[in-house]
């Protein structure tokens, strides 16, 4: 049994003092006790349950800061989506390894402690399965949470079209070529790797690139309660191209679809109206925001405060990681909405008045119903996944405990974050993690390499 006594921890129910958290070998929390004694336990000032990212597409980590050129017409979402598929075209299984392992102890730096991976590259650069592992690319993905020790979700991807009425797959798009039965047949290959750190769900590319009925067909197969997302309504060509071919926008088409509920997370969600958000918030399901990433290639801006006044619930993720910090996707979220109704301090509600503990509570609960894991509290039964935030830093240093979340998403760009663990082990201290100078050393000539093509 390990212990640590944190002066502050924020519990499920908002901060509480001298807080006693236990876990045991398997990295399970065993018993969380407020108004503890010390005793012989390690101790820390402020420890916060860590974040969960959740929308990942790893291999986009070696991308980022590469398309920041404009070109000869007017740049989009989808002048950036062709410049991707070429990078796509050259990596090899043991890239996507080398690049997973440096985002993740990347993530894991920055306070995210567990990551949903949306992977969609099932096949060699000829567009075969991977003989004899038909999910070669997703165990290598997995061997990369591995080396870095963050809990993950992996998300095979149904992709069979490439477009709205089921149009052909485009020749830069058959290495994410999957049917049905190809994605039965790699998460049935990927059982193999679950464990308390690892679960493996599915995931709709989008109602663009996955027919309805093949969309069934997938759920039909799936054991049951296993996550299921789908990118929906990101943009608004995409909106347009749902009502020329459904006569309804995205988000509605699928409500009327599919039976959507707890275990679905509808990633991006930008462009809504009243009655789809009406609707999202009543299936239960969760919306994953991208706010870097969503800015990064223009989308727009998710309708946050109309979705909490419906009860809506919400996470975050990295999503094409031209960030890897969970503080600057809160950060852009709440100034997004400031900007847009010209006024401070959205993200609140009648119970919750400090806009950092409501932004950091929410996101916990909608990226771990995301993941389908027992994560995102400091409680018995949840996995031992925390962050002890640096309190003798400036922007930390002295401050009273209903500050802490304030302090730590708004008050500049240094990293607060002093120690991670996750599952029950520190696999970051003092800002460092043990493996960091050679999984960078591995994603340098990685990137390196991808850079000639």
């Amino acid at each position: 049994m390990s212990s640590l006594f944190a002066r502050h921890a924020l519990l499920p129910d908002g901060w509480h003092d001298d807080v006693l958290v236990e876990w045991d070998d398997s990295g399970a929390i065993t018993a969380v006790t407020a108004g503890a004694e010390q005793g012989g336990s390690a101790a820390a000032r402020f420890v916060i349950p860590g974040m969960v990212n959740l929308h990942s597409h790893s291999f986009q980590r070696a991308l980022a800061g590469m398309t920041e050129k404009a070109g000869e017409g007017q740049d989009s979402f989808w002048t950036w989506r062709d410049l991707m598929y070429r990078f796509a075209r050259h990596i090899t299984p043991q890239h996507m390894e080398a690049i997973a392992a440096q985002l993740y102890i990347e993530c894991l730096r920055h306070g995210y402690t567990s990551v949903c991976e949306f992977h969609y590259i099932q096949r060699d650069p000829n567009g075969e399965m991977y003989v004899p592992r038909p999910a070669e690319t997703a165990h290598r993905v997995i061997a990369g949470a591995r080396t870095a020790g963050i809990g993950i979700t992996m998300l095979p991807v149904l992709y069979t079209h490439s477009g709205f009425g089921e149009l052909p797959l485009k020749a830069e798009q058959l290495r994410f070529r999957t049917d049905a039965r190809d994605v039965a047949r790699i998460i049935d290959a990927l059982e193999c790797e679950r464990s308390a750190q690892v679960e493996v769900g599915v995931a709709p590319h989008s109602l663009r690139a996955a027919s309805i009925g093949e969309i069934w067909r997938v759920l039909d197969a799936m054991p049951q309660g296993r996550p299921v997302h789908i990118h929906i309504a990101e943009q608004q060509a995409e909106v347009d191209q749902s009502l020329a071919y459904s006569g309804r926008r995205p988000v509605r088409y699928l409500l009327d679809e599919i039976r959507v509920d707890q275990r679905w997370c509808l990633v991006h969600a930008t462009h809504l109206e009243a009655d789809e958000i009406a609707g999202i918030a009543s299936s239960g399901a969760v919306v994953g925001i991208c706010p870097t990433t969503e800015a990064n290639l223009g989308d727009g801006l998710f309708p946050l405060t109309q979705f909490m006044q419906a009860g809506g619930r919400f996470g975050i993720g990295s999503d094409s990681h031209v960030s890897q910090s969970p503080v600057e996707e809160l950060r852009w979220l709440e100034y997004g909405q400031r900007l847009v109704h010209q006024r401070r301090n959205i993200s609140v509600d009648g119970s919750e008045r400090n806009v950092g503990d409501y932004l950091w509570q929410r996101a916990l609960e909608g990226g771990a119903q995301a993941s389908g894991r027992p994560v995102g509290q400091l409680a018995a039964g949840k996995r031992a996944d925390l962050l002890v935030l640096d309190d003798d830093h400036p922007n930390l240093y002295g401050i009273e405990r209903a500050d802490a979340l304030g302090a730590f998403i708004f008050s500049g760009n240094d990293n607060l974050v002093r120690h991670v663990m996750c599952g029950g082990q520190w696999v970051v201290r003092d800002g460092r993690h043990a493996e960091q100078e050679a999984v960078a050393q591995r994603f340098k000539e990685t990137v390196a390499e991808l850079r000639r093509f």
